[in-house]
């Protein structure tokens, strides 16, 4: 019983053994694969924009509200009775440098006149009596035998007290004629009614507002300016004690609707804001346009008149080495892709000066440098690709600033 046992064992045994010897030579006995090179990938096609850098003056669009250059309250310095107005006076009405807008009644103006002219007179009998007095005090004096004699004895006191007095006396006369000349009021600039608070019949106090004009002779609009916007113009930032006003003033073409027309006006940038605004951090420059009132023959263009919106377009300085180049190249690193000689991506460093729906304004390439016009998403620095398609950068696709500024009406 025990040999079989054992018998039995042996031939578990045996069969693991061998069981075990089969699956190893099925396993690690098999040929292995033979190797094969690996596939060759294609480089990835791009396309390039060749740059052509040039000595460019870009454009700085902004927009801002038309507003008086100067704007008064005017004032009654007398009070009175309102005697007369002129017929223009009225809001919205337009009048001419010193043309009397109110006239306060001068009843009591001309009596005072009156009573200062016989003051003056009167003064001057005072003054030409105390002169005979003195001049017979000075024979009596004489007559005594004696050269010397004090200053009341010759009513020298009595003289300068006299002289005095007919100064006072015309200066209240200056006074009262002053306040008369003040019962016609006028403004020394041609301009234009935007306020009227008083009318005939109506009495006026001193200080009293009347009105509130506005020169025409010029109007300003603030526009606001960004840092890299400033770093493209050229503005008076800086004091210059030998400052003989030769600054011109960049050139300014604003633009606005109106009547369903579009319509441009010429001004130039004459000043900026003495600070940056706390609140958007922008820099104010102010453009000034002359005469916006005046209409030219043959043209149907509006005034501009305050409160207009309108749009902005100054003319930059001339800066060297500027590409234009379509948005497109731009990365939202603020760098651009570049093929270099072996044919591999390259990053480069750009400064960006400006930039509009489909085009970018760029410092810092150098020219026909291949700059790749669209990223496609597996591109990476140092990665080899080829070129599909090349154009070249046109070199001023944009009016030149100084052209497009160069017309006045549309």
């Amino acid at each position: 019983m025990t040999s079989m046992r054992k018998r039995s064992s042996l031939i578990a045994l045996t069969i693991f053994v061998l069981g075990g010897a089969l699956a190893y030579g099925v396993l690690v006995g098999k040929p292995g694969p033979a190797p094969a090179p690996p596939p060759e990938i294609a480089p990835t096609a791009v396309e390039i924009v060749t740059a052509q850098p040039a000595r460019r003056a870009l454009e700085v669009e902004t927009q801002g509200t038309v507003r008086p250059l100067r704007q008064i309250r005017l004032m009654s310095q007398v009070g009175g009775r309102v005697e007369q107005v002129s017929p223009y006076f009225a809001q919205g009405g337009f009048f001419a440098a010193d043309e009397v807008l109110v006239k306060i009644e001068d009843v009591d103006y001309q009596l005072q006149i009156a009573r200062a002219e016989s003051r003056v007179a009167a003064a001057k009998q005072t003054l030409a009596e105390e002169k005979g007095r003195a001049l017979q005090a000075r024979r009596e004096w004489r007559d005594l035998g004696t050269s010397e004699a004090n200053a009341l004895f010759l009513r020298k006191p009595q003289i300068a007290a006299a002289e005095a007095s007919l100064a006072a006396a015309e200066a209240d006369l200056k006074a009262a004629q002053l306040d008369l000349e003040r019962t016609r009021i006028a403004v020394p600039f041609n301009g234009r009614i935007s306020e009227k608070l008083v009318d005939i019949g109506q009495f006026v106090a001193p200080g009293t507002h009347v009105a509130t004009v506005y020169a025409t002779d010029a109007v300003e609009v603030r526009l606001p300016l960004t840092g890299r916007q400033v770093a493209l113009l050229d503005l008076p930032l800086t004091f210059d004690e030998n400052r003989d006003g030769s600054y011109a003033g960049a050139r300014v073409l604003l633009s606005a609707t109106f009547a369903n027309r579009q319509w441009n006006w010429q001004g130039r940038v004459v000043r900026t804001d003495a600070s940056i605004d706390e609140s958007s951090r922008v820099l104010y420059a102010v453009a000034e346009v002359e005469r916006p009132f005046a209409r030219e023959e043959g043209s149907e263009r509006p005034p501009l008149s305050p409160g207009l919106f309108v749009n902005a377009t100054i003319a930059g300085r001339e800066l060297d080495a500027v590409s234009e180049l379509p948005r497109s190249v731009l990365g939202n690193d603020g760098a651009v892709l570049v093929v270099d000689s072996e044919q591999r991506v390259q990053s480069q460093a750009v400064r960006v000066l400006g930039s509009d729906k489909g085009r970018v304004w760029l410092q810092g390439l150098q020219p026909e440098q291949r700059v790749i016009l669209r990223r496609p998403q597996n591109l990476v620095v140092g990665m080899p690709v080829t070129i599909s398609a090349t154009d070249s950068a046109a070199s001023n696709t944009r009016s030149d600033a100084s052209a497009e500024l160069a017309t006045g009406e549309s």
